[in-house]
């Protein structure tokens, strides 16, 4: 049987990561980041780029639109209007979730 490695970043709602930090942990380059900061995708708590520091939150939403745009070569829009139909899907799949009667 083979073996498998999986890999993951343990952060919690206290953390902040720089811009450099983000670019890190999504393997991208920075000008995407501001891009997508741009378009309103992430939101950091600064407005003054040097001093950006974007929640732990932003990590998924960051590397789910990196992906978006490096293998289904979306523009900043495209990624823009499928994160936000991602975040409508789950809105919805948690309100069914909620409304299944439970079975005993």
């Amino acid at each position: 049987m083979g073996t498998k490695t999986v890999t993951g970043i343990v952060l919690d709602d206290q953390v902040h990561l720089s811009l450099q930090e983000l670019c890190v942990a999504c393997s991208s380059r920075s000008e995407w980041i501001i891009e997508f900061v741009e378009e309103g995708i992430l939101q950091p708590t600064s407005a003054e780029r040097s001093q950006w520091r974007f929640p732990a939150s932003s990590l998924s939403r960051a590397r789910t639109a990196v992906r978006l745009q490096r293998d289904l070569g979306l523009n900043t829009a495209g990624v823009a209007l499928a994160l936000d139909l991602l975040d409508e899907i789950e809105d919805l799949r948690r309100q069914c979730r909620l409304n299944q009667p439970s079975s005993y």
